[in-house]
Formats: structure tokens, sequence, C-alpha cells
């Protein structure tokens, strides 16, 4: 396993910059973020301008690319092809895991299903596997029904992001059955009271999970995902995460 962090932890910066400070917190490995609302990339940049979109994404000051977080909503327009641009902009940045969110709590299951089978598809043309990130409000806050869906749709995968299981539960929910199909791991600390709290004050216990991990034969990246917070030195939390999980590895 690697130790990684994702530039959506900094929502406001633009890509160049955030390279630069995770450079400077010496990480080596970056998740980049696709959509949301910051200054970074958008699937429709993508689209647009792929040769600009793939000179930026090489521009990491020697961060390796682990992972694409695309951030879309199947309502938007052209959909499929901003997702294909994607998958094309991660073959050319030899990035196999995408992550994306699953779909909203009432689409109709057998729906979700061939979406998902659809974009799984598409992203093999490219050679790259398609991973749900576990969160709430969607099919995906389920451990039940998302394996469910990964034994549904061939060759889906999973992104783990324990906070999801913590936060909102008296007592964290056990994901165990699902580890078998992570592909990618994004992390914070978390209490069941407060989605993200300072690292070593929440209910994650890093240590146990990456044992788990490893006995499913994880490879992949550990990310961290921590959002700036009032009164909080930010970037001393993500270097108090980084080095705390370099230390279990």
């Amino acid at each position: 396993m690697i130790v990684a962090a994702s530039t959506g932890c900094f929502p406001e910066m633009p890509l160049p910059e955030i390279m630069e400070n995770l450079d400077r917190l010496e990480y080596t490995s970056v998740t980049i973020m696709i959509g949301g609302s910051g200054q970074q990339l958008q699937p429709g940049d993508v689209l647009r301008d792929f040769e600009r979109c793939r000179q930026l994404c090489r521009d990491t000051h020697r961060l390796n690319i682990v992972s694409y977080w695309l951030e879309m909503e199947p309502e938007e327009p052209r959909y499929y092809d901003k997702f294909a641009a994607v998958c094309k902009l991660a073959k050319a940045t030899k990035v196999v895991t995408l992550t994306m969110p699953s779909g909203k709590l009432g689409i109709p299951f057998n729906e979700e299903v061939e979406r998902l089978r659809k974009l799984v598809s598409i992203a093999k043309l490219e050679g790259a596997r398609l991973s749900i990130r576990t969160q709430a409000g969607r099919l995906a806050e389920d451990p039940d029904t998302l394996t469910v869906l990964c034994d549904n749709v061939d060759g889906l995968g999973v992104t783990l992001d324990p906070s999801n299981f913590i936060y909102g539960h008296e007592k964290p929910r056990d994901y165990e059955k699902i580890l078998k199909y992570v592909h990618h791991v994004l992390l914070r600390d978390t209490r069941s009271d407060q989605f993200q709290v300072r690292v070593g004050q929440g209910k994650v216990d890093f240590g146990r999970l990456i044992n788990q991990l490893r006995r499913h034969q994880y490879h992949q990246a550990l990310c961290v995902d921590i959002q700036p917070m009032p009164n909080v030195d930010h970037l001393g939390e993500l270097r108090k995460l980084g080095l705390l999980l370099e230390s279990m590895l």
C-alpha cells in the first residue's frame, strides 16, 4: 500500500498550486478530483480541451497519479461522453482506477445496474476500472446493497470511505463484506456526531483498517481526504495523517 492525498483537500485552490503544497508536505502520490465545486478540472473541460487537461495532469511536481475521482451526475448533458473523455485521460496518464458516486437513494435498482454496466464497459475500453464510493444518501451507503451491485456488475469495484459507516451511527457499521471489492480508499478521522474531526479525535481505527485490507490482498492507495476546518491548521492535519499512515505500513 502507498499513501496519497486527494486534490479535493484544497477545494478553492488551482491544480498546480495543490501539487506544490502536496510536494512540500512530502506526499508522493495524488488522487485528482474532476468535478465538484472547486477551481479544479471539470468533466466538460476534459471533453472540450483534452490536450490542455492532459498537460495539466502531467504537471504534478513528480507526484504519481494513483486515481481520478469524478464527481458527476447522470442528469448532466453528455454524461457518457464526458465519462469516456475522463477514461481516455486516465489511459493517457497511466491511471487505472476511477471513482464515481453511485445512484441516489430511490433510483430503481435495475436502472442503476444498467448505468453502472455501461460505465464499466466504457472504462474497460481504455483499460480503466470503475469503483463507486461509499456515501450517505446513495445506494452505496449500505454494505448489503453495495455487495449486490458489485455482484451484478462485472468488474465494478468500491472506493471505501469508512467515515460513512461511522458518522450518523450510534455504533460503527460493519463493512467487512465489501472489502474484497475495494479498489481505492479515502480517509479522514470521524465521530458519530461529526463527519470530520482532527486526526486522533475520532473513531477511525486506521491500524485495524490497514490489517483488514491486507487480509483481502489490497495493495493500492490509502488516500487522505481532509477538508479545511475553521481554526485548524489544515496543512498540519494533512501532514499528521500522512505520517501516521506511513508509520503503519
